[in-house]
């Protein structure tokens, strides 16, 4: 990134990031990608006793059907149970390819189950926490929920995090499509609307100009 594109994508980045206060919920939610440092903190969040319940819900989606061929949930599970989580403390739900079918199949799940968590603590990559709130409150209405993500600067993201299948223009990309999807999807009926500050919209806007477009949706 250049001294014009830094602050734009810095811009998006902590708008994306709720920074929500943590309290001790039923379960713990972890929306499946690919990136395994999510894995890691699901795990050590129930570790440190946030939750009694563990679920990973993924199983390939668009970027990760190019670069695996085990579903998301097991091999975060997996990442999970080698970090000292009981197995049996652990849910999958492997088949979900998008965000709307990670709360979809995970409630389905839990109905099975017959489990009926009242509160969910949510984690997610960085730059997906406010769109994954916006789709839970969406699609699972009456339930309380707080968003996490690890806690890395966009510095360290891009570094470390990233699949190394992706390049740092594919990983901005994708945080701006993330943006227009916030925007967009509400009227689609998959989430509830979010606030975008005119400064945020004009951050899109910028990097979009500028090639950033790889992962937008038709309008």
């Amino acid at each position: 990134m250049d001294d014009r594109i830094r602050p734009l994508v810095e811009t998006l980045w902590q708008y994306h990031q709720l920074n929500h206060q943590l309290s001790r919920a039923d379960a713990i939610l972890v929306l499946c990608s690919y990136d395994r440092f999510v894995a890691e903190r699901g795990a050590e969040l129930f570790l440190d006793g946030w939750a009694p319940l563990l679920i990973f819900s993924g199983g390939l989606g668009s970027i990760t059907k190019r670069l695996w061929a085990e579903p998301e949930a097991d091999l975060f599970a997996k990442i999970a149970i080698g970090m000292g989580v009981p197995e049996e403390k652990i849910l999958i739900e492997n088949r979900s390819t998008n965000t709307g079918e990670n709360i979809l199949l995970t409630k389905r799940l839990l109905a099975e189950r017959r489990l009926d968590p009242q509160s969910f603590i949510v984690v997610q990559k960085p730059y997906m926490e406010r769109r994954s709130y916006a789709t839970f409150k969406k699609l699972w209405p009456g339930k309380d929920v707080l968003v996490t993500s690890p806690r890395v600067s966009l510095d360290e993201y891009l570094a470390r995090h990233a699949h190394p299948a992706l390049s740092e223009a594919d990983i901005i990309s994708i945080i701006v499509g993330d943006l227009q999807r916030v925007r967009l999807y509400p009227e689609r009926g998959f989430q509830i609307a979010q606030h975008i500050p005119d400064g945020v919209w004009s951050a899109y806007e910028a990097l979009v100009s500028a090639g950033y477009d790889t992962h937008l949706i038709s309008p």
